[in-house]
């Protein structure tokens, strides 16, 4: 091993480092062995992202037009295209009205594995639960590849759990930035608990 190496034999400047969340303190030894797994992966590479533009933009329009049954169509047919290209079970896609809300705030998107017989499912919401408004299309689309990094967490990468770790969202970031177009116009963000 070299000055200039890690002790996997990973070159210094290409180690990557992060601080895991206040909540590793409170894991088992297995449980951070799980959590350092997850940190490490960083990305998910697609060979033909390309491939889903055109039905990104579809979702884009459906939920511009408020249409959910058209929305859960596009985005089952996109989880779909992408977790086969990926090697990883199909799971089910629910798109569902107004998020459920509570004292501790809005649920987004809900992942449940497989229980028994049961396929595994994602569930999002496409309505803010104060004004019922559909949500931006860029925090939509997010939580749709929130909820399928967890279904890759345990189907692709065989993790026993899935932590939200910073490999986690860098990799839900890694798939946004491969399946919406680089010359996509998206509007500006704005507040979705409105």
């Amino acid at each position: 091993m070299g000055a200039g190496t890690s002790p996997t034999g990973i070159p210094r400047d290409r180690v990557f480092f992060s601080m895991p969340y206040a909540y590793y303190d409170k894991l088992s030894a297995r449980e951070k062995a799980t959590y350092r797994a997850s940190d490490r992966i960083v990305r998910v590479p697609l060979e033909a992202p390309e491939v889903v533009w055109p039905l990104v933009e579809r979702i884009r329009a459906a939920l511009e037009d408020a249409c959910r049954s058209d929305v859960q169509a596009y985005v089952q047919r996109l989880v779909t295209t992408l977790v086969t290209d990926l090697g990883a079970r199909p799971v089910h896609v629910k798109v569902l009205a107004a998020r459920p809300s509570h004292d501790w705030g809005e649920m987004q998107g809900l992942y449940e594995p497989e229980e028994d017989d049961a396929p595994p499912v994602i569930t999002v919401w496409m309505r803010t639960a104060a004004k019922k408004r559909v949500v931006a299309f860029k925090t939509f689309l997010r939580t749709v590849l929130h909820e399928m990094c967890h279904h890759l967490d345990y189907e692709l990468y065989g993790l026993d759990e899935s932590f939200h770790t910073e490999g986690f969202f860098k990799r839900e970031s890694s798939l946004f930035h491969q399946i919406v177009r680089p010359d996509a116009q998206l509007p500006d963000a704005r507040a979705d608990q409105t």
